[in-house]
């Protein structure tokens, strides 16, 4: 049997792989565009967007609802994609384990 110590020591070592792992998806990219290509969005791993873009097609009828509505598309189904990598490749450093990482 492990003794604590040699939890902790683990404990540790699986903390720090993580945050490593953590660091390294967020420098990854998840594109995703709504409306037929008329937005894109980008976010990184962390789930935070870094570019947004709308072609001036989506603004010739001047529906801002519509722009919004495949904004938000757009931008939530890449959000998502960041969000299943993230506990795709976490899961698998955990062992399966629904760690709040």
């Amino acid at each position: 049997m492990k003794s604590f110590g040699d939890l902790v020591k683990q404990a540790q070592k699986m903390q720090k792989q993580v945050a490593e792992m953590q660091a390294k998806l967020a420098e990854e990219r998840f594109e995703s565009s709504a409306g037929g290509g008329l937005v894109r969005a980008v976010v990184d791993g962390s789930q935070r967007l870094k570019e947004l873009t709308v072609s001036p097609e989506a603004l010739k009828d001047g529906d801002a609802t519509l722009i919004e509505d495949l904004v938000l598309a757009a931008v939530g189904e890449a959000q998502r994609a960041s969000e299943a990598r993230m506990k795709e490749t976490l899961g698998r450093l955990t062992g399966g384990l629904n760690l709040p990482i």
